[in-house]
């Protein structure tokens, strides 16, 4: 008898126990599931992949974009959370940052966009320094910026390796999109007097032919197999001159421009030159290269090498046909970025028009960047990286009211 009733209590918590898995793992599913279905409805949306969407839809399921249409030709299903703003666009993308390895506080430890001990260290990877939790990178976030290209910065001849994040997560594995993206670099009067060499633009080019004729003959040697991997340098420029990795330049007057673009001839490998602040005097040249432009920020405070910086510069890079896109740049003061999406406005109102600006803040951002596939705009299967705003984002009294990255919502304001 006692027998029996120990096995129908046995049975009967073997019973409750698989009710209630059963039961958390439904509950849990349809967390999953309500947190996945969103809908966003704006009064205007513009995909960059056509053209803009008036009362449009964008239905995103499991963090990825399921569908983009007008309303009426667009079904929102009963259970899709529906977000609604007057204009909707991809999450902007910050081209050139430093946000995670420079922070806030603008304190020693809080800064390590560029290691002063070499001016030549290409083996230093942004990856290694990145911290997710810092507060700018929240701060961008809340901007509508949903992708960032973060890492070293100007200074050194060659400061190291960027990453491409997204502003999320606690770490950087959260947040990592691509590592090793682009080898920063600085020629001209940008590189740092903190390094006893080089002291001039011959000596900072000289250093850096020697390290490309080296990786040359490293990566000769490592395609035959005789190299061991263990050279973390020299591995490093050998995947440029291989065109693993881009090289992003910066320079600012025409003379270091044209000093970026033969050494580029030279050697053969990818670049991006960044800043450029007189490339409306090499237009030509600068076309001819097959090169893109990361622009310097457009409200950069004119002086030295930057002395002569336009407005117009992006508007003519862009109707000579030069892919062109923004940046937040780096800054030595606090609060230690801008935010692109205004440096954006400023090209918008000085000859390149609204559409075209956004255009490069987003898909041709993302163009540049390689990661087309995922971001930059609103198609079926990409990222879920949506900005929503209460009217044109480049007006400067216009609020962002909501921020999506990978089909979650990470910003809603009050």
């Amino acid at each position: 008898m006692m027998n029996k009733k120990l096995i129908a209590m046995k049975d009967k918590v073997k019973f409750t126990g698989l009710v209630l898995a059963v039961m958390i793992f439904s509950v849990s599913l349809f967390v999953e599931t309500a947190d996945a279905q969103i809908a966003v409805k704006g009064e205007t949306v513009y995909t960059m992949n056509g053209n803009a969407i008036s009362n449009g839809v964008v239905l995103i399921n499991d963090g990825k974009i399921e569908r983009v249409g007008s309303a009426n030709r667009v079904n929102i299903p009963s259970e899709y959370e529906v977000h609604e703003a007057k204009v909707v666009t991809p999450g902007l993308i910050d081209a050139r940052s430093v946000v995670g390895l420079a922070g806030y506080y603008n304190q020693d430890h809080d800064q390590d966009q560029l290691e002063t001990s070499s001016a030549i260290q290409p083996e230093l990877r942004a990856s290694d320094s990145y911290n997710a939790r810092e507060y700018l990178v929240s701060f961008l976030r809340e901007q509508g910026i949903t992708t960032i290209q973060t890492g070293h910065g100007p200074g050194a001849v060659i400061s190291g390796q960027m990453m491409i994040v997204k502003p999320i997560g606690d770490t950087v594995d959260e947040a990592l999109l691509k590592d090793a993206t682009m080898l920063s670099m600085t020629l001209g009067s940008g590189v740092s007097p903190a390094f006893n060499s080089p002291g001039t633009r011959s000596k900072a080019v000289a250093m850096l032919r020697q390290e490309l004729i080296r990786a040359k003959d490293y990566a000769a040697k490592r395609a035959e197999g005789e190299t061991n991997g263990t050279d973390l340098k020299s591995e490093v420029m050998a995947d440029l001159i291989d065109g693993e990795i881009t090289a992003m330049i910066n320079v600012q007057s025409a003379q270091d421009i044209n000093t970026a673009l033969r050494i580029q001839q030279e050697f053969g490998f990818p670049m991006v030159l960044e800043g450029a602040s007189e490339a409306y005097l090499l237009i030509d040249e600068i076309k001819e290269s097959g090169v893109s432009v990361i622009i310097h920020p457009k409200m950069a405070r004119p002086g030295g090498a930057m002395k002569n910086v336009s407005f117009e510069t992006a508007s003519k890079l862009h109707e000579a046909g030069i892919p062109v896109t923004f940046q937040s740049g780096y800054e030595g003061y606090v609060p230690k970025t801008r935010v692109v999406r205004y440096e954006a406005a400023v090209a918008a109102a000085n000859g390149m028009g609204m559409q075209n600006a956004l255009h490069a803040l987003t898909i041709g951002a993302a163009e540049m960047l390689g990661i087309a596939d995922r971001v930059g705009s609103l198609e079926r299967g990409k990222d879920a990286d949506v900005a929503m705003f209460d009217g044109d984002p480049f007006e400067y009294l216009t609020n962002v009211q909501g921020v999506i990255i990978n089909g979650d919502v990470v910003y809603k304001p009050e």
